[in-house]
């Protein structure tokens, strides 16, 4: 089959390789119609990844068709559409069950694209593990595009918008604004934040915020703008959406007394200089961690087919995977939000 495969830092490949093929009764094999390239892929790409090995196949956004499944499968069968789960559990514990896979009692806690452990959805065929509970079939009123923002991106946004406690009425601040970030405004608007700060670098991207109904900020002026706007108290919610020792940096100066910052975005700095004594001091809540990205649909899934969320507006770039190299760049260079791309 046709996949994109990476072979060292910027050097993602549309080539060849084996088959994705069931490997256990509860697998199922899923015909990808869609995948998407998520932010934390380009840490993959910019040679930061999880193992040492090279030429497996990366992604870990899809939808697509079932076209094979497992013995042991009970809720699948050939011809569903379904939508993948990036985060995967061993489908079978409490946890799983609940959909939350970060709560694994198997330690089988993975993701899609990392190694060839669990090779990746950029590809014409995926092999879904335990595939009762990592994947599902997409519901009535969801759009094939709306499903694919549900697999990951939308999720990851929303699980950070609800650990930011945010109250009806406040000032909430979003630190970055690709495509998650973006997300992440619509998501903190919708449970009521009063007045959203969105600060990106990238101008045409605070103004989409805008347009939702946020106030652009450029970073290099957000301290001092928040403080006068907000008469001092600052914001007592923000969501990190980058990852960046920078912008966390940031959100932490942002943030007011007894407040909490959530951060979403991956960072793999072993030691970050975090302020304590200026947290201690002001009672500061800091919350971070993966997306068990089943948890959250059932919220988000009657909120999508209602109209209150609509994730796929953030689609800058629909590609044919063949062009999958090319798509990685232009995303590394910030002129795409999300690229979607579709096997030939």
């Amino acid at each position: 089959m046709k996949a994109l495969r990476y072979f060292g830092a910027r050097d993602i490949q549309y080539g060849s390789t084996e088959d994705a093929a069931l490997q256990d009764d509860r697998d199922v094999l899923v015909r990808v119609k869609h995948c998407a390239i998520c932010g934390s892929d380009l840490h993959i790409y910019h040679g930061h990844g999880f193992s040492e090995d090279t030429g497996f196949c990366v992604g870990h956004e899809a939808v697509g068709e079932v076209v094979e499944t497992g013995r042991a499968v009970r809720t699948l069968k050939s011809g569903d559409r379904v939508m993948i789960s990036a985060a995967v559990g061993c489908g079978a514990c409490p946890g799983c069950l609940m959909g939350r896979v970060h709560e694994c009692e198997n330690n089988a806690l993975g993701c899609y694209g990392l190694s060839a452990a669990l090779q990746g959805s950029q590809a014409e065929a995926v092999r879904v593990p335990a595939g009762d509970v990592n994947a599902r079939r997409i519901p009535e009123g969801i759009t094939d595009e709306q499903a694919l923002m549900l697999t990951d991106a939308l999720p990851t946004s929303w699980m950070a918008v609800r650990n930011a406690d945010i109250k009806p009425g406040a000032s909430v601040a979003v630190v970055g604004l690709g495509p998650i970030g973006l997300m992440a405004v619509e998501g903190c608007l919708a449970v009521g934040a009063g007045r959203v700060y969105a600060i990106d670098l990238v101008p045409e991207r605070r103004a989409i915020a805008e347009g939702l109904g946020a106030v652009g900020v450029d970073p290099a002026e957000a301290v001092p703008f928040i403080r006068e706007d907000t008469k001092g108290r600052m914001c007592s919610s923000v969501v990190e959406a980058v990852g960046a020792d920078a912008t966390i940096d940031l959100s932490l100066r942002l943030v007011g007394k007894w407040g909490t910052v959530s951060c979403l975005g991956v960072n793999q700095t072993r030691r970050f200089p975090f302020p304590m004594e200026r947290a201690f001091a002001s009672g500061l809540t800091f919350r971070t961690g993966t997306c068990s990205v089943p948890h959250w649909w059932q919220e988000l899934i009657p909120m999508v087919q209602k109209g209150q969320l609509k994730p796929e507006r953030y689609i800058s770039h629909r590609l044919p995977l063949s062009q999958g190299a090319e798509a990685y760049a232009i995303l590394d260079r910030r002129e795409a939000l999300k690229v979607v791309m579709t096997p030939e």
